[in-house]
């Protein structure tokens, strides 16, 4: 039986890559309907990877990163954060919000709450994407928004669910509109029980 996420074999990768390609098609979906055009995705790069390997990925410790929060309880219990680079953040409000912001050093108060329900929507896809493949009874939190460094961010995961290991689920994703591009990424932790949880109701040993 599993204990941390250092035990996981190829199968369970798998299966977790899987989620978050079901995922990331989810998303999608959702990002075209709050668009209202149509929505294409690279294949996601989805991996399980240490906090620094993530936070690398995120442009390093230092780089300002918007990150969305929810958390899930139920019968699977983690996080999910949503996270993007200042300039795709300004580059999807500016679509959906019009209110006179010069895309300077943050973001408006409307922006900020444009990005909190993006976040929330995409976020929630993934979660449901668990729930569509598993049967599992999953609750969503309210969303919360931070803006900060990207190391700052990913402290919370790290303070959270440290002492199970230092391994998540990082998505890199690419959404694609006729004009426009928008690179992001997801963290995804479960607890260890959560991992038993899925992998069992998907017939794998865990």
């Amino acid at each position: 039986m599993i204990s941390n996420y250092e035990e996981l074999n190829d199968m369970h990768i798998d299966v977790l890559r899987e989620i978050g390609n079901i995922g990331a098609g989810n998303a999608a979906t959702s990002l075209g309907m709050i668009l209202n055009a149509e929505v294409d995705i690279q294949l996601p790069k989805v991996q399980i990877s240490d906090f620094d390997t993530a936070v690398n990925a995120l442009g390093g410790a230092e780089a300002m990163t918007v990150g969305v929060l929810l958390n899930f309880s139920g019968e699977a219990n983690g996080l999910i954060m949503f996270l993007l680079g200042m300039d795709d953040a300004q580059n999807i409000t500016s679509i959906l919000v019009d209110d006179g912001d010069d895309g300077g050093e943050g973001l408006s108060e409307i922006k900020r709450s444009a990005i909190q329900e993006i976040g929330n929507i995409l976020g929630s896809a993934y979660i449901n994407s668990i729930a569509q493949l598993t049967g599992l009874r999953i609750e969503v939190s309210i969303p919360y928004i931070a803006i900060d460094m990207a190391g700052a961010l990913l402290s919370v995961p790290i303070i959270q669910f440290g002492a199970i290991g230092d391994k998540v689920m990082f998505i890199e994703e690419g959404f694609f509109t006729s004009e426009r591009k928008l690179n992001s990424n997801v963290i995804m932790f479960a607890e260890v029980d959560t991992l038993q949880r899925i992998m069992g109701r998907l017939g794998l040993e865990a």
